[in-house]
């Protein structure tokens, strides 16, 4: 499973006072913990004004490349601003992300076309979020331009958008059919997702969240937008790796336990 871990995010007002202080031990800090509980990206994203925005993630990945060697998720609405962010990194990592909406992909597939950068893809254009049978239609128009600038399709994170159950009944089995139909067409194409998405407006988000993993890791999801640091989540996360059979005998499971990142050794 591909962890992008999410907790580097001026959304949030820890992070926001961080930057706003230039508090580089703070971003540091949360980048090791997030290093150090398995994320196979860190997410950076610095939620503030455009003009601003490429200057202030300079910043932030320099403080998340002297804390941790782990591939930088440059996180922007922005995709001039993930482009040229690019550059502060020390090795290739995520950009997030591109869609169908304006001319996004034309700002972002040619730059990552010659590297060994991946890419998030949401499965939506400029007519906003599509029903299930219109993602699919998207998808396919996104994997067109990905062919026009030979990016494989592995280098590619799949984001077939996930809303919320409580005002929508159909929440999960479109984005599990999305899923399942995305996979049998590029088998090697990443599915990844915002667990939290799903829970949105409703109590106990965490036992929504943890059961949405479960079935979406069934349906074909290979990674997930997450805090890693939650030892339950992570927990579920391996046991259903294991259950699936996509981890042979066990051996990352009975690893993760012995290291810590879940459960209580006994």
């Amino acid at each position: 499973m591909i962890l992008i871990g999410e907790k580097i995010n001026g959304s949030i007002p820890s992070v926001k006072k961080a930057i706003e202080e230039k508090d580089g031990k703070k971003i540091q800090q949360l980048a090791k913990e997030q290093a150090e509980a398995g994320a196979s990206y860190i997410d950076c994203c610095a939620s503030v004004e455009e003009v601003v925005e490429v200057e202030t993630l300079k910043w932030m990945i320099e403080m998340i490349q002297e804390a941790t060697d782990v591939p930088i998720s440059i996180d922007s609405p922005s995709p001039q601003v993930c482009v040229d962010s690019m550059e502060f990194c020390n090795r290739p990592g995520l950009l997030n992300s591109v869609s169908m909406e304006g001319k996004k992909i034309d700002v972002v597939f040619p730059a990552i076309a010659d590297t060994e950068w991946s890419c998030v893809a949401l499965l939506c254009d400029d007519r906003g979020i599509p029903d299930k049978e219109r993602r699919i239609d998207v998808f396919k128009e996104i994997m067109k331009r990905a062919a026009e600038f030979k990016i494989d399709p592995s280098r590619l994170f799949i984001d077939p958008l996930v809303v919320t159950r409580s005002t929508d009944g159909k929440a999960l089995p479109n984005f599990v059919e999305v899923t399942q139909s995305i996979k049998a067409m590029y088998p090697t194409i990443h599915i990844t997702s915002g667990l939290s998405n799903i829970s949105f407006g409703l109590p106990a988000r965490k036992y929504i969240n943890q059961s949405f993993l479960i079935l979406a890791m069934n349906a074909g999801m290979d990674s997930a937008i997450v805090d890693p640091t939650k030892k339950d989540t992570l927990g579920v996360l391996y046991a259903t790796d294991a259950l699936l059979a996509n981890d042979e005998f066990c051996l990352d499971y009975i690893q993760a336990y012995k290291s810590g990142l879940f459960g209580v050794k006994k």
